[in-house]
């Protein structure tokens, strides 16, 4: 870690706890974590086909439930998600904080079955979701709840005969991600979209032909303070951290979602939890 970085994230813990220590300690636990932001972002490329024009994802990411995120507020999100009406819906990692000790039911698998989009729902695996051995808990539950695993894999959209792509890889942490097998057969000539949990593994996919990526796991700092920003983020969300960048030459469009729960500490503040949904528009620049 650079001198600069330590500075600022111990001199950033240090005023967070003073300040949590008062009315901001309720809110950042009690108030902010149970809030959500629905974020629109488009997505601009020429690839995007006629048929595609204005068609919506809706990516949610990093429940985490079992750390201070129930089924019952998975249900209240469900509902959300659903008067979006997207025309398909991304997980892009970590279901469950700890799926070693979370006792899983048919509670959680019903709420994620409620979801509703027109196209299909896709998943990927976070760090938190193969850690505890729960990678084959977590293939269980969504495979019961009608979500299609993208792991190293894709699935082609089609719509009146043309196509996007969606390509998925395994978790950069904790499982084997091959970027290379998920975009095998792929034409590089339709809209290539990417989700990969951690972020900052678009520096690797930007050297490859994805044309965009949609990421989580850095659950944005989870706090943040007035001219400092966030004051910690995970390994692979330290370049990229919040919103969109654009990476590399091409360039590759990055997206990454603040989340939903929260894990290690219970607590956001200024970075509230988040949905976003992304609107294709077709550029006329190639």
């Amino acid at each position: 870690m650079k001198r600069r970085t330590f500075l600022k994230r111990f001199f950033g813990g240090i005023i967070a706890a003073l300040g949590l220590g008062g009315g901001t300690y309720y809110y950042a636990r009690e108030i902010e974590p149970a809030l959500l932001d629905k974020h629109h972002f488009d997505i601009v490329s020429s690839k995007i086909p006629a048929s595609f024009e204005g068609y919506t994802i809706l990516q949610f990411s990093d429940t985490h439930i079992g750390f201070h995120y129930t089924v019952e507020q998975l249900t209240e999100l469900v509902n959300k998600i659903n008067q979006l009406e997207p025309d398909i819906i991304v997980f892009t990692g970590d279901l469950l904080d700890n799926p070693r000790t979370y006792q899983a039911d048919n509670r959680l698998v019903n709420a994620l079955k409620n979801i509703q989009a027109k196209d299909g729902k896709f998943w990927i695996y976070g760090n938190h979701d193969h850690g505890g051995y729960g990678t084959e808990t977590l293939k269980d539950i969504f495979d019961q709840s009608d979500f299609e695993l993208l792991q190293n894999g894709h699935r082609q959209i089609e719509k009146n005969g043309d196509m996007i792509n969606l390509a998925g890889i395994d978790d950069a942490l904790l499982g084997q991600p091959d970027l290379t097998a998920a975009l095998s057969g792929l034409n590089e000539d339709n809209l290539t979209i990417l989700l990969a949990h951690e972020p900052d593994y678009a520096e690797v996919a930007k050297n490859y032909p994805v044309d965009v990526q949609l990421s989580g796991h850095s659950h944005g700092g989870q706090v943040q303070l007035p001219f400092i920003g966030y004051i910690y983020t995970p390994p692979l969300a330290e370049f990229y951290v919040e919103g969109y960048y654009p990476v590399g030459e091409k360039p590759l469009q990055l997206f990454v979602s603040r989340g939903i729960g929260t894990t290690r500490a219970p607590y956001r503040f200024l970075c509230k939890p988040e949905i976003t949904l992304y609107h294709l528009k077709k550029s006329t620049i190639n």
